[in-house]
C-alpha cells in the first residue's frame, strides 16, 4: 500500500500515471461497482440517483492510452428507479456470459455485448403479486455464481438461482426491513436490518439464524455490512446516522472487537480489502475515505485506532468499492463524480 515503488502495476513509471482518475457523470451517482473480468480491467458500472422513475446505468472504462474515463453510449441503458446496488458477475476467468445485476423495484440481470446491453431477466420475489417489495441490496455468491441473494423491505432475504430464474430459498430474516446482505461462503450469508441486528444464516439449516450483534441503541437500524473475504471471521457494519464502524468477530458474538471512530459525520459505505485480511476502507458524509489496518484487533486494542491513509473528496461520499482484480485501486462516488484512487 505504499507509493514508493518505482514501477507501478502497468509497468510504467509512476510520474507518468496519476494516483486519481475522475469521471464526471451527467447525473448524481449512487450505484457503483467494479468489473471483475480479467479482460476488462478498469471497467465500472454506475447508476444514477434521479428522483424520478426513469434512471440510467452507464458502463465506463479507463482508456490506457489517454488515461481518461470513457462511457460507451451503446452500453448505457435505462433503469426503472435508482439502482440500490449494481454488481458484475464474479467471474474473473471469463467462463460465463458478461452479466450485470441491479436491484431497485426488482432484481434484473443484464447481459453485456460489444454493442449493446440486453435485459436477460427480471425477477420478482413475491409469488402472490406482480409487484415486488423494493429490494435494498444484494450480493452475488463468488463460490457459486448462479446463486445471488437479495434483501428487501418486506423483512425477507431471497436466494435466487439466476440460471434457472427461480427462487431457491426465501427466508423471513428479520423483524423489520432488511437493508443489506453479504455472503460469507458458499452456503452462509449475513444480513442487517432496521431492527438493529446482524444475523448469520446457513442454508443447510434454514430454520435457524444466529444473532451476532444488536445495536447498542435500541432500534437503531444497521444499514450496511461487509464480510471479510480473506478472513471470514470478521464482519463490519454501520449504524444509521452514526460516525462509527463496528467490527465483529463471528466467534465472539454481541461484543465488537473494534469500533472505528475517526469519521466526523455518518459513515455510508465500507469495503474490505480483497487481497489483505486486515485492511478495510470506510467512507462517509465527512467527504473522507479512510483506510485502516486492523492487524492489531486479534489482541484487545488500547484506545482508538487511527486510519493509515485518508483521502478527502469534493463532497459527501455515498459509495465505495475496492477492486478485487486491481487491489491497488479503490473507487468512490460523490455527487456526479466517480473517482478511482490508488492506495
Amino acid at each position: 500500500m505504499d507509493h514508493d515503488s518505482s514501477i507501478d502495476m502497468y509497468g510504467q513509471e509512476p510520474q507518468r500515471r496519476s494516483e486519481i482518475y475522475t469521471y464526471e457523470a451527467p447525473w448524481p451517482i449512487y450505484g457503483m461497482n467494479w468489473s471483475v473480468r480479467k479482460d476488462k480491467h478498469m471497467r465500472l458500472a454506475i447508476g444514477s440517483f434521479i428522483e424520478d422513475h426513469r434512471n440510467k446505468v452507464e458502463i465506463v472504462q479507463l482508456d490506457d492510452e489517454t488515461c481518461d474515463f470513457k462511457a460507451d453510449p451503446k452500453l448505457s441503458f435505462e433503469h426503472t428507479y435508482p439502482t440500490t446496488k449494481i454488481m458484475f458477475i464474479p467471474d474473473k476467468e471469463c467462463q460465463k456470459p458478461d452479466l450485470l445485476a441491479t436491484t431497485g423495484d426488482y432484481l434484473r440481470i443484464w447481459q453485456i455485448h460489444d454493442d449493446k446491453v440486453e435485459r436477460k431477466s427480471i425477477l420478482n420475489n413475491n409469488k402472490y403479486s406482480e409487484y415486488c417489495a423494493p429490494l435494498t441490496s444484494f450480493d452475488w455468491n463468488e463460490a457459486e455464481p448462479k446463486r445471488l441473494g437479495t434483501s428487501s423491505i418486506d423483512t425477507t432475504c431471497t436466494i435466487w438461482d439466476i440460471e434457472k430464474e427461480v427462487v431457491d430459498t426465501q427466508l423471513i430474516a428479520h423483524d423489520k426491513e432488511v437493508y443489506d446482505i453479504a455472503w460469507g461462503g458458499a452456503g452462509v450469508f449475513a444480513s442487517v436490518s432496521a431492527d438493529g441486528s446482524v444475523r448469520v444464516f446457513d442454508l443447510r439449516d434454514k430454520e435457524h439464524s444466529t444473532i451476532i450483534y444488536e445495536s447498542s441503541q435500541p432500534d437503531t437500524p444497521l444499514l450496511r455490512l461487509g464480510w471479510n473475504k480473506q478472513d471470514p471471521r470478521y464482519i463490519a457494519t454501520i449504524l444509521m446516522d452514526s460516525s462509527k464502524v463496528v467490527i465483529l468477530d463471528i466467534r465472539v458474538p454481541t461484543v465488537p472487537v473494534a469500533e472505528l471512530q475517526r469519521h466526523q459525520a455518518c459513515v455510508n459505505s465500507v469495503a474490505w480489502a480483497p487481497h489483505s485480511p486486515c485492511h478495510i476502507c470506510t467512507a462517509g458524509d465527512d467527504s473522507q475515505a479512510l483506510i485502516w489496518d486492523l492487524s492489531s484487533i486479534s489482541q484487545p486494542v488500547e484506545g482508538n485506532l487511527d486510519p493509515i491513509l485518508a483521502y478527502t473528496a469534493g463532497a459527501e461520499i455515498n459509495q465505495l468499492q475496492w477492486s478485487s482484480t486491481q487491489p491497488d485501486w479503490v473507487a468512490i462516488a460523490f455527487s456526479t463524480k466517480l473517482q478511482i484512487l490508488r492506495v
